[in-house]
């Protein structure tokens, strides 16, 4: 199992880990920082370096069980089984993909009652769908999730029994995709102090403050069937 600091510790750019399995499939590490794709959000970039060498990540995917693997570049130098090494994450790529997942959480928000039927984080722009017969006021929409960012909210991960889905079921948001269980305990992404605005479960990395993501531009709001609205939203020029 790798332990994953991210959960706990989205701010941190650079840790060390020990080398528990080498290839080029993957690099294998007792503990990372590194977030490893899902979710919509794609996975965490960077350097590995060790005592003689260093090798580019050029992804980071989930691997066997509860393992994580730290994806080389093409005939990248490879670290022994055992070393230790230091981790460091492309922090200017995380820090934009955190700023626009939590943008997308501010989003869905002002959606109320519209289950998400898909959706993909983007450095540069996100993309959410709904299941809307109709699509919103592109307008009330910017606008709204600007004054939510200005407003500076406290955002903060919380941990619970997972036992709340069974009597919250409303928690989940997601139309196809069910949060992960049989770890006996929940991560839940809350933004609001005093009033919630958001609360779901995720497992991605966020800013710790709305005030944090800057202005949001709504790009542009697609049919994309009967019943599906796509948002895709970008940081404001």
């Amino acid at each position: 199992m790798t332990e994953r600091l991210f959960l706990d510790g989205p701010e941190l750019r650079e840790a060390s880990g020990i080398v528990l399995a080498c290839g080029p499939e993957g690099i294998v590490l007792d503990r990372t920082i590194f977030y490893a794709r899902s979710g919509g959000q794609p996975g965490d970039t960077g350097v590995l370096r060790w005592d003689g060498g260093e090798t580019t990540i050029a992804d980071t995917i989930k691997g066997d069980g509860e393992t994580i693997l730290h994806v080389p570049a093409p005939d990248a130098a490879l670290p022994p089984v055992g070393s230790v090494v230091g981790e460091n994450i492309d922090w200017d790529r995380r820090h934009k993909l955190m700023r626009m997942h939590t943008a997308m959480h501010l989003l869905c928000s002002l959606i109320a009652g519209a289950k998400v039927t898909g959706g993909s984080v983007g450095a540069d722009k996100s993309r959410l769908d709904f299941d809307l017969p109709n699509p919103p006021p592109k307008e009330e929409i910017e606008a709204g999730l600007n004054a939510l960012i200005e407003a500076d909210l406290p955002v903060k991960i919380e941990w619970v029994d997972e036992s709340v889905l069974d009597t919250d079921p409303g928690l989940v948001r997601t139309m196809s995709v069910q949060p992960p269980r049989g770890m006996g305990r929940l991560r839940l992404m809350r933004i609001g102090d005093g009033s919630t605005v958001d609360l779901q479960p995720c497992g991605g990395t966020h800013v710790s403050r709305t005030g944090e993501i800057g202005r949001i531009a709504v790009l542009k709001i697609e049919n994309k069937g009967k019943q599906n609205r796509r948002i895709t939203i970008a940081p404001a020029i």
